[in-house]
Formats: structure tokens, C-alpha cells, sequence
């Protein structure tokens, strides 16, 4: 394999040279072909950046016959859609065959996707969502620094992301932290999808960069190598520059460079070459046109059979501890048993000396969400990152991909509103991320309905990878807490904002006792009944024991399941309720999109036929105490009593 002596060569040989000319050729040639034979892709970009990532994936420290070494240099292609040129340099290193690469790209079931994906081996994050890959690379930096582990990280990006604010969290967040292991690279072609960068929004890439307080390392011409990898070796070794600093190098590139007739056309950002002129440009690049022909007749018959697949992550062993017992008398929120938990899951697995196993992200909310407790047992693990609740989301998924088991806490609007699309990306990187968001729906009260996250479970449901657990009080959250600390996987953990005092059983010992196990999929029948079922979950728990003493004082016999799994959902105990008669589904969250749409899902797809009262929230509320806002959507113990009345007065 092609390898540069980065620490002891201060230039390249004019041999070195040579042999990168002719990657290039043939790395040109691959773009060329791959996407005129697929009819799409982005030739333009992939020509821009081709110089630098051929100099770069010669000198990092790899091994693409062990694709995922843990002590590899990480590249993170932010700009996913110069895959065309990423794939061609894979292809040039022995990652990814040849043959595979131009008979599939952008076929369906193929993992050489029109953006980079993790299916090709050598691939670190699935991107395309430009202004994401940065935030990506600081997360991995955190992460090897966290465990002690050598290795760079460079994130590859073009000069429109530029725009993107998410950058802007990441800056800083780099910047704060001492990242000097970071390297960022832009494409400064100046051109993007409409045009002229400084038309479509002007950015001043290297003044922004210097001000968040970064090395800013100008690269007059991204195409020679001998200058890129002079700017790439002052980034590494930090010469001249400022120590403990990350790197940005700033590179003057050529929209389509090498092909006459492409150059500085914004057409050729997402355009391929048609027939005629595709083999025009494998004649400029001295190559024989009838290779399209040739590649043609393969695409065509190569049938796609590979199973794609994805870095896999080994989480610590980690040790859950005893759960804490809140009694009947304890009246306490939520929020404050996660951060007993985690305070107590911190000192048993981040021990003085040795590197930490759980990772807490907070966004400027330690104190409302309860994380001090953890900040102060385990200082090292407690990332800030201020009101960046974009970065952080993506940031702690990439964390989370690292073997460290990793908390983004903040209130629900920000943890999922807010950054939906971000978890969209992690769920598709199969990230491990645990995030627990307190101050959800109405309960949040007098902070108003900006601050009322109340869509929450309709938008998780879209994450095919997420988990989605509602404790019913502080006991039943200590145990999904450690539940989800030992187990892999996306995990969403909400809460509200009030206290309550804990579940009990009949008899007035606690539901969710030292005995109870926390079980995804299952639901807890809290109290059992023969005439309808109210299905529940979270903080509207103790309002429907109301209604349910309530009805019982009045000789109506109802049972109420607790539905603190809701992804996934307990199918069978719902069937077995709709046996005994009506359901009536009771949340803070919006009733279109929530449990009561979920259990209409589950009584059709098994034909039953039972009525069904979804009890929620039908308006933005205002500001004001919890009870009142529950009172004024029906959702107050009394008004669910008599919503029940009501209903099997008319089922009768």
C-alpha cells in the first residue's frame, strides 16, 4: 500500500509524486464512469476534492484489510456526496474492489450509496445532511482523548456547508476542549448547487474559523501535491502553529478539475457527464473511451448479492448497581431519581485513574435535568456544550459509537423537536445513544407551550432504531435508567417536570419495588378491572389512579395499564384488555400521534373490534400550574372519571 512518512519526510519525493499523478488519473476515471453509468451523482465535487484526499489517505495511519483498527486516524466525509471520489480513493487503497464499485454505485440493496455509507468498508459515519461532519469529528476526537487513544481526525467538508450553523456549535465546542488532534479540511471551490458561493450567502470561512479560535492554514492551490501535503504535515505536527489548537485547512480548489470542460461549472455539482461527453473526458484523461461501453455491459449484468455491512460497537461491561426505593412518603420528581441513578452508575464505573465508561452531555440544563451529581463524582466525563443543542445531539451519537456508554440529557423540546434530524442520522450510523429528556409536555407547566414538548412519541416512532420508555414514577425510572445503561441501542427516556409520590399496589407498597425488573415490551397492569382498561404512561400516572379510585368508590370496575415501553409496545396485553371491554387511552402528548393512535394500530392489525377513547392533548396549552393545564384538555382525574362514565354509558 501507497504510505507517506508523515512525521520524518518534510516533502515529497518527485517518485511520490508520480505515483499520486497516476491515482489521481485513475481515480478521475472512476468518478467519471460511476456516474454517468448510474445517470446521477456529483462528478464536480468529487474532481475538487480528489488531490487532497488522495495525499491524505496516504499518509494517515489505516489498515483497509482491518478496516476498523482502534488505533486508525478516523476521516469523516461531511460532504457525503463526493462519494464518487471518496469510493475511487477506497478503491485505489484495497478497500473496496473495482468491479463493485462501478457495477453498483447508486443500486438499490448496493452499499456504495449515492452518499458515503458505513456499508463500504473504510467509511466512519453514513453523512449527506451537510453541517453534521463536524460535529461527528469532535465527538470521535472526544472519545479517543476520553480513552487515550492516538490516531487524528480529519473531517472533510465543502465550503456552502459552511453555512450550516451547526458548524458554528462545532467550532466552539472543538475549541473548548483542546482538540488539537482535529483537522478540518474545506473544499473552497467557491461554487455550490445555485451557484457562487457568495452569492447563494457569503461565508468568511477562514475569519470565522481564526475567531472561534482555531489554526487556520490557507492552501492557495488544493491540487498540487506537494502543497497540500506540506499544509496537511504543518496541521499534524502542529508546526508554527498553536498547540492543543484544532486545525482548519482553508483549500482553493476547481469545481470539476481535470476535465477542461467541467471545470468552475456549479452545473457539474450534482450533474453527471451523458454519454458523448463522458467519454470526451476519458479522452482528456488519456484514457481509452470504449471503457464506458465496457463498464456498461458489466453494470448490467452484475447482479447485487453483498450484505451490507456496519461498524459494530463493544459497549463496557458495565455495573448497574442496586436500585434505590423510593417509599410511599417520598414524594420526589422524576428527574431526580435519573440523576440519582446516574450519580450512582458514575461512581461504580468511572473510577479514579481509569477511563471513564459513561459519558453525561448537558446543554447549559446540569441543574434542571439533575446531572450534577454526576458532573461532580466524574468531572472528566460531564461534557458542556452550552446552547448547542444541535452539536450536542450529534456530537454524543458519535461518542456513544465509541465503546462509551453516553447520556444527552436536556428538556424535550430540545431533545427531540429540536434535533430530530440529527437523531435521524444517528439512528441510520446505529449509534448507542441514551437520551433522557425531562420536562415533557403540559407538566412542564407555567414555562408555556414553547416549552411544552407535547410530539415527542409521534415523531420517535419514525426512528426505526429508537426505544422509547415513560417512567410512571421516580422507582420505575431508576430502573430504566440502569436498564439502558448496560443495554445497546438508541434509547429515549422522558419525564415530566412534577413531583409525585411513588406508584403503589393496592395494599400501599411500592409498584415498582426493590424486586421489579424493568422488561421493554411489557406493560405493568397497575391496577386490574373487568368493565374497561385506561391505558397510560408517564406523568399522567397518578391522575389516572385518581380517576381509577374515583370510578372504584362508584362500584365501576376498571384496570389501568402502564405502558412505560411504548417502543417497543406490549400488543398482547392490549388484546387482552380490549377482551374485558371499552379502552381509553390517556397522555400528555398530542392525541393524534401518541399511545391512542398506537392502540387503534394494534386492534386493526389483529381485527378486533373495541371501542376506544383517546384521552390527550387536542391544543397548545398556556402557562400555568400542570393540574390546571391537565384540567382544561380533560386530563385531570376527575374529567378521565367521567370520560369513562361516559362512554360506557353509551357502550351499554
Amino acid at each position: 500500500m501507497f504510505h507517506i512518512d508523515i512525521e520524518n519526510q518534510t516533502e515529497l519525493t518527485q517518485e511520490q509524486i508520480s505515483q499520486l499523478q497516476g491515482m489521481w488519473k485513475r481515480c478521475a476515471t472512476r468518478i467519471v464512469l460511476s456516474t454517468t453509468l448510474a445517470g446521477s451523482g456529483h462528478p464536480g465535487g468529487s474532481l475538487s476534492s480528489l488531490h487532497a484526499l488522495l495525499v491524505l489517505y496516504s499518509l494517515i495511519r489505516h489498515r483497509p484489510e482491518e478496516p476498523y483498527w482502534p488505533d486508525r486516524d478516523r476521516v469523516v466525509i461531511s460532504i457525503g456526496h463526493i462519494s464518487p471520489g471518496v469510493y475511487s480513493v477506497l478503491t485505489e487503497f484495497g478497500y473496496l474492489p473495482e468491479e463493485e464499485f462501478l457495477t453498483e454505485f447508486r443500486r438499490a440493496g448496493s452499499p456504495c450509496a449515492g452518499h458515503v455509507e458505513q456499508g463500504v468498508p473504510g467509511i466512519e459515519w453514513n453523512t449527506g445532511n451537510l453541517g453534521q461532519g463536524l460535529s461527528v469529528g469532535t465527538g470521535i476526537c472526544l472519545a479517543q482523548n476520553l480513552q487515550n487513544r492516538p490516531g487524528k481526525t480529519i473531517v472533510i467538508m465543502g465550503d456552502g456547508e459552511q453555512q450550516k450553523g451547526q458548524i458554528s456549535e462545532a467550532r466552539r465546542f472543538a475549541a473548548k476542549f483542546g482538540q488539537g488532534d482535529l483537522i478540518a479540511i474545506v473544499d473552497r471551490n467557491h461554487l455550490q448547487i445555485g451557484g457562487l458561493t457568495e452569492d447563494v450567502m457569503p461565508v468568511r470561512v477562514r475569519e470565522e474559523y481564526a475567531a472561534a479560535g482555531w489554526n487556520v492554514l490557507y492552501v492557495p492551490d488544493g491540487h498540487d501535491f506537494q502543497t497540500i501535503f506540506k499544509a496537511l504535515r504543518r496541521a499534524w505536527t502542529h508546526d508554527g502553529l498553536v498547540p492543543n489548537r484544532p486545525t482548519v485547512l482553508v483549500m482553493r480548489t476547481i469545481m470539476g478539475k481535470g476535465i477542461s470542460f467541467m471545470e468552475n461549472k456549479a452545473a457539474y455539482h450534482g450533474s453527471p457527464l451523458k454519454g458523448e461527453d463522458a467519454k470526451a473526458a476519458l479522452k482528456e484523461l488519456g484514457q481509452d473511451p470504449g471503457l464506458l461501453d465496457f463498464w456498461s455491459d458489466k453494470r448490467s449484468g452484475h447482479p447485487i448479492e453483498r450484505i451490507c455491512k456496519e461498524i459494530e460497537t463493544v459497549l463496557p461491561s458495565i455495573d448497574s448497581g442496586q436500585p434505590i426505593v423510593y417509599g410511599p412518603e417520598i414524594k420526589t420528581d422524576c428527574r431526580s431519581a435519573y440523576g440519582a441513578a446516574l450519580k450512582d452508575l458514575a461512581q461504580r464505573n468511572n473510577l479514579p485513574g481509569s477511563v471513564p465508561k459513561i459519558i453525561g452531555f448537558s446543554c447549559d440544563l446540569e441543574g434542571s435535568v439533575k446531572m450534577q451529581g454526576f458532573h461532580k463524582v466524574s468531572s472528566n466525563s460531564f461534557i458542556e456544550t452550552g446552547i448547542e443543542e444541535h452539536h450536542a445531539a450529534t456530537c454524543s451519537g458519535a461518542v456513544s459509537r465509541e465503546g462509551l456508554v453516553t447520556f444527552f440529557s436536556t428538556f424535550g423540546v430540545f431533545a427531540v423537536a429540536e434535533t430530530y434530524n440529527q437523531h435521524r442520522l444517528n439512528d441510520l450510523n446505529k449509534t448507542n445513544l441514551k437520551v433522557v429528556s425531562t420536562h415533557l409536555g403540559l407538566d412542564v407547566g407555567e414555562d408555556g407551550p414553547t416549552h411544552q414538548g407535547i410530539d415527542y412519541l409521534g415523531l420517535l416512532n419514525n426512528l426505526f432504531g429508537f426505544s422509547v420508555f415513560m417512567p410512571a414514577d421516580p422507582n420505575q425510572t431508576d430502573r430504566i435508567v440502569r436498564y439502558v445503561a448496560t443495554t445497546p441501542g438508541n434509547v429515549f427516556v422522558g419525564m415530566g417536570r412534577s413531583k409525585m409520590y411513588s406508584v403503589t399496589t393496592e395494599d400501599g407498597d411500592p409498584f415498582f419495588g426493590r424486586d421489579y425488573t424493568f422488561q421493554p415490551g411489557h406493560g405493568d397492569w397497575l391496577r386490574r378491572g373487568e368493565e374497561a382498561t385506561l391505558i397510560t404512561y408517564g406523568s399522567v400516572v397518578p391522575h389516572v389512579l385518581n380517576a381509577w379510585s374515583m370510578l372504584a368508590s362508584e362500584g365501576i370496575s376498571v384496570g389501568v395499564l402502564n405502558m412505560a415501553s411504548l417502543k417497543p409496545l406490549d400488543r398482547e396485553a392490549i388484546l387482552e384488555a380490549a377482551k374485558k371491554g371499552p379502552l381509553i387511552t390517556v397522555e400528555d402528548h398530542v392525541v393524534y400521534t401518541g399511545l391512542g393512535s398506537m392502540v387503534a394500530s394494534v386492534l386493526v392489525a389483529a381485527r378486533v373490534s373495541q371501542r376506544l377513547l383517546p384521552l390527550g392533548v387536542t391544543h397548545y396549552g398556556s402557562s400555568g400550574r400542570p393540574i390546571d393545564l391537565y384540567r382544561l384538555q380533560g386530563l385531570d382525574g376527575e374529567s378521565i372519571a367521567e370520560s369513562v362514565k361516559d362512554l360506557l354509558k353509551d357502550s351499554r
